[in-house]
């Protein structure tokens, strides 16, 4: 899995990751989603390392980076605390600047890596995702009914107790869809109950914590100071609740806002990864074609 790519355990100043990385050229960061790990990119970042040294981490709080030890300390388990992870590791690694993807729950930690820190992301794409603070306004009957577990998970015990009770069939997944390699580290995820809580940690801080810095950009007119590009799974219901989702960003770029959807389910770079690398790729090799 991943070929010649490096896995290492790097320890940064606030959180240590288990991180991924190979390839030569310029460098790309991918931020998986909920419930995945970086082994959910195992198609994608082979097809891009062609092109880019391409870094994969596991997200504070998942997978077998590190987790914070107070499930009620939300600045920790925030995006805003995972975006200086993101910052430390590209440091780490000797990259100032570097392109950026996130999936889900890393399209977020993109997402505030991009808001807080703009001289350092050259390009964003975000992938089944809006901002926090745009979810949580446009939250209707439809909304609280197909994501309910939003705010489900987002309270304390009760989550990890029904997730815990049966895993496997909670979250989903088998081998043959996920891959063996991938989906035994996705196993070891979902079977550990800290690793749990610390997933369930980045919802949690989403309703306490996360909202609030949108907010506060947002009343101080701040924007994304990169081109941005947005993909959304046709098969999955992300258009259904947002309907235009490039009107839902335009608001928050500073640049024209760009993308499409994908005929594939949620699970993107499992389930259309050659269509997913080849979009992340054409998008930021493409040069000369964002004016301000």
């Amino acid at each position: 899995m991943f070929g010649s790519f490096a896995l290492k355990t790097i320890k940064l100043p606030e959180t240590t990751l288990r991180v991924r990385h190979g390839g030569s050229g310029p460098p790309v960061l991918l931020l998986h989603g909920h419930p995945r790990t970086h082994t959910t990119w195992y198609k994608v970042a082979p097809l891009m390392a062609q092109y880019f040294t391409v870094v994969c981490p596991d997200l504070r709080g998942f997978g077998k980076s590190a987790h914070p030890a107070d499930p009620h300390d939300y600045d920790a388990f925030s995006k805003r605390a995972k975006a200086r992870d993101c910052i430390a590791l590209m440091d780490h690694l000797g990259f100032d600047t570097f392109y950026l993807a996130g999936h889900d729950r890393g399209s977020y930690t993109a997402f505030r890596t991009a808001m807080d820190h703009p001289h350092r992301v050259t390009k964003l794409a975000i992938l089944d995702g809006v901002p926090i603070l745009d979810a949580l306004e446009r939250c209707d009957a439809q909304f609280a009914t197909r994501w309910w577990h939003w705010f489900f998970f987002a309270q304390h015990g009760k989550p990890e107790q029904a997730i815990l009770a049966d895993p496997l069939r909670w979250y989903g997944g088998t081998e043959a869809a996920m891959g063996k390699e991938n989906f035994a580290d996705f196993c070891s995820a979902i079977l550990d109950p800290a690793i749990v809580q610390g997933m369930l940690g980045d919802y949690r801080a989403g309703i306490h914590v996360d909202q609030f810095h949108d907010l506060e950009d947002r009343n101080a007119g701040r924007k994304l100071q990169c081109p941005l590009h947005v993909l959304w799974s046709m098969d999955d219901d992300f258009a259904e609740l947002y309907e235009d989702v490039l009107e839902v960003w335009k608001p928050w770029s500073a640049y024209p806002v760009y993308g499409k959807g994908i005929h594939c389910g949620h699970h993107m770079a499992e389930e259309a990864p050659v269509e997913l690398a080849r979009e992340l790729t054409t998008y930021f090799m493409k040069t000369g074609t964002f004016i301000r």
